[in-house]
């Protein structure tokens, strides 16, 4: 892993006194030097306060009484940070949808989709809310249409809400498992975005709680979940199409290992590298894959790697099968136009 000099960042909470024993045997699946393990525990003990991020959603505005950071090398332009701290979500423009808040290790992980062609016809992301990867992809490639998925029912009203705050269009939204997703809109996807339930381990970075996130059942029982998820997702891509898998957590069984499982089950998944994302190849692979890591100061941190599918055929066509189910009453909410 490249080194950066980054300056210090004020901490955002009590420090703890000393990692668990799990996060230290975490520290040391992780990394081969004594420094930076040191660096990775500290970050998690004295979480940073990392820059406030937003993700303009139209032009970005001229000004905002915020004091603006220097774009990092991989942010999009459609992407500010701003000095840690600062009250982004309590802005007029963001009540009004201009820009959506969010932590610049999700940009990260989205990166990958800057490398696409643009206005692909489908993109469906399946474990969409609260929404962040599907208005990067939404403002990334334009798609001609967008399917939001939440598993989670609780969760499909926050999904709804930011999607309408933003007036993201044409959209549908549906709280399907993921298998019965595959079922619905088999081989018809030109993108699909898996941005995994995981462990969590990177809210310890934001200072906040994630109770056993370390503890190998919790990891096991996460690793299952994606494997399931990302075989059903597979599903989904039409030949040629991009699989995109993140995740915001650290261990390795469930960002490499699973990469790695998936290609083994699924050998028409090709990784593709990311170019904008070299300097951050994931140590753990040989393959293309990247992290962000908490302690470089850009991020609370993420796991992200691509995939095309390589297999030959035709994808289902979209036009009918969108405007079909468009209508029904399974969707829980759909946007054909650009909402008033």
């Amino acid at each position: 892993m490249p080194k950066r000099s980054t300056l210090p960042l004020p901490s955002t909470a009590n420090p703890v006194v000393n990692p668990s024993r799990l996060a230290l045997a975490c520290a040391n699946r992780l990394f081969e030097t004594a420094d930076n393990r040191e660096r990775f525990l500290q970050a998690l003990m004295t979480p940073p306060a990392y820059p406030a991020t937003v993700l303009w959603c139209g032009e970005p505005a001229a000004s905002l009484p915020f004091v603006a950071l220097p774009p990092l090398s991989w942010q999009p332009p459609w992407v500010s940070r701003f000095v840690a701290g600062s009250p982004t979500g309590q802005h007029p423009l963001h009540a009004a949808g201009a820009y959506y808040c969010l932590d610049s290790s999700s940009v990260f992980a989205a990166v990958p989709l800057l490398t696409l062609p643009q206005e692909p016809s489908l993109v469906i992301d399946v474990c969409a809310a609260p929404g962040g990867k599907s208005l990067l992809a939404w403002r990334s490639l334009h798609p001609r249409y967008l399917i939001c998925n939440e598993t989670i029912g609780k969760r499909v009203g926050m999904l709804i809400g930011n999607l309408k705050r933003c007036r993201v269009h044409p959209v549908g939204v549906t709280a399907w498992d993921s298998e019965v997703l595959a079922t619905e809109f088999q081989g018809t996807a030109d993108v699909v975005i898996v941005d995994a339930p995981c462990s969590g381990q990177s809210l310890l970075a934001k200072g906040q709680k994630a109770d056993g996130c370390f503890h190998p059942l919790t990891i096991r029982h996460n690793q299952r979940r994606q494997k399931r998820i990302l075989a059903a997702a597979t599903a989904l891509v039409r030949p040629g199409g991009w699989l995109l898998y993140s995740t915001c957590t650290f261990s390795r069984e469930e960002n490499e290992d699973v990469a790695a499982w998936l290609m083994a089950k699924f050998p028409q998944l090709l990784p593709q590298p990311v170019p904008a994302l070299a300097a951050y190849q994931s140590h753990l692979a040989a393959f293309p894959c990247y992290r962000l890591w908490p302690h470089q100061g850009e991020g609370a941190g993420a796991f992200t790697i691509l995939w095309q599918h390589q297999g030959k055929g035709e994808a289902h066509p979209l036009p009918a099968l969108a405007e079909r189910r468009a209508v029904g009453d399974r969707w829980r909410w759909h946007s054909s136009s650009q909402p008033a």
